[in-house]
């Protein structure tokens, strides 16, 4: 039966890049892999002509002769070993970063875990950047026992089981495949006598002292990476990253939308009426803020440039100052008596100067009519 076509069998196009071919052979992989397909026939059979491809099209050279010369150009055997041993190492090329890498010792390599740890931060701190201090309990390596695991003056021992080589072999019909060793976790030693200290395990939980430089412009929800500060890894591998999530605290007179902050200003009604200046507050100082005659509350005044720079350089936001008329309370006698002569000379052109007051009496006015009431 002639060949598929090896592009078509890995679903990509003939001018695929390295980088697609890789990740189209595992997806294959992972979808007709023995163990998930629990020995399905036709998907064996397509994981055994997918590693086919994959083995030809991951090879500039033999890419190159299949290029030119279609499946008359590359010869199978080529690169030589046995079977199992060209499927392992094209099974760890593309699913190392998966189930973690081989050292050159013959224990897999594991790259630390990423660890997550929040602060909170003042709206000051958020707007303007900062340098905060924090003490992270991290794993670090026993000095007892120099992370080895073994009680001081002893050393670990070779796992019986796999003889060292931190992989057991698994046989599954004409497959095999390797596994790690169950018994000593893929470290390929065995530990006799365990440490004290670190009961064994070679490592120990300490709080580790940082700074971490926090931008300008965050907030609630950013991320600082700090590369390498993660979990140890295993067998040699590298640290993860430590992730220092942001969480701004409640400030008493601002609010923040994205680059904008607001905030409440009151003001008295003889200020809403005549109009006024008066200073209101910014994270950067003092503002002067003008207030037209016959302001009323909940109008807003826009102080550009007085918000948050982006973080991401998008700009810088705005100020924006939302004024409240305050009611008098606790008011004397005499004061009581003057609103009341006020409001009657109010009343007697209410048109002129209350026309929203008078204007909503109309339509209430109009409203009732229509109910016949």
């Amino acid at each position: 039966m002639a060949k598929r076509d090896y592009y078509e069998v890995l679903g990509v196009s003939k001018n695929a890049s390295d980088d697609e071919i890789k990740k189209a052979y595992r997806r294959l992989a992972m979808k007709n892999h023995p163990d998930r397909t629990a020995g399905e026939e036709a998907a064996t059979e397509r994981f055994k002509v997918g590693k086919e491809a994959y083995e030809v099209l991951s090879d500039p050279r033999k890419r190159a002769a299949y290029d030119q010369f279609g499946h008359a150009g590359v010869d199978p055997s080529v690169g030589g070993g046995s079977p199992n041993s060209a499927f392992r190492d094209i099974f760890d090329e593309v699913f190392g970063d998966i189930f973690g890498a081989r050292g050159g010792s013959g224990q897999r390599v594991y790259r630390g875990a990423d660890v997550r740890y929040s602060i909170a931060l003042s709206l000051e701190e958020a707007v303007f950047g900062t340098n905060a201090k924090i003490d992270v309990p991290s794993h670090v390596l026993c000095s007892e026992c120099a992370g080895s695991g073994a009680r001081k003056g002893t050393s670990p021992v070779t796992c019986s089981t796999c003889e060292g080589a931190g992989q057991v072999r698994m046989q599954q019909g004409f497959f095999s495949l390797q596994q790690t060793c169950p018994r000593c976790r893929g470290t390929g030693k065995m530990i006799q006598e365990p440490c004290r200290a670190c009961s064994g395990a070679g490592r120990v939980v300490r709080n580790k002292g940082l700074s971490v430089k926090v931008p300008p412009g965050v907030d609630s929800g950013d991320r600082v990476r700090l590369s390498g500060e993660g979990e140890l890894g295993e067998n040699g591998g590298p640290p993860g990253d430590l992730y220092v999530e942001i969480s701004v605290r409640e400030h008493p007179i601002f609010t923040r939308d994205g680059t904008n902050l607001f905030c409440d200003v009151p003001i008295g009604f003889v200020t809403a009426t005549l109009g006024g200046e008066l200073e209101v507050p910014a994270l950067d100082g003092r503002v002067n803020l003008k207030i037209p005659a016959g302001t009323q509350t909940g109008k807003p005044f826009r102080l550009r440039g007085k918000g948050v720079r982006s973080v991401r350089g998008d700009g810088v936001g705005d100020l924006i100052c939302r004024v409240v008329v305050e009611t008098p309370i606790n008011l004397s006698r005499k004061q009581k008596e003057l609103l009341e002569e006020f409001d009657g000379l109010l009343n007697k052109n209410e048109k002129k100067h209350l026309p929203r007051g008078s204007g909503w009496l109309d339509n209430v006015k109009r409203f009732f009519e229509d109910l016949g009431q």
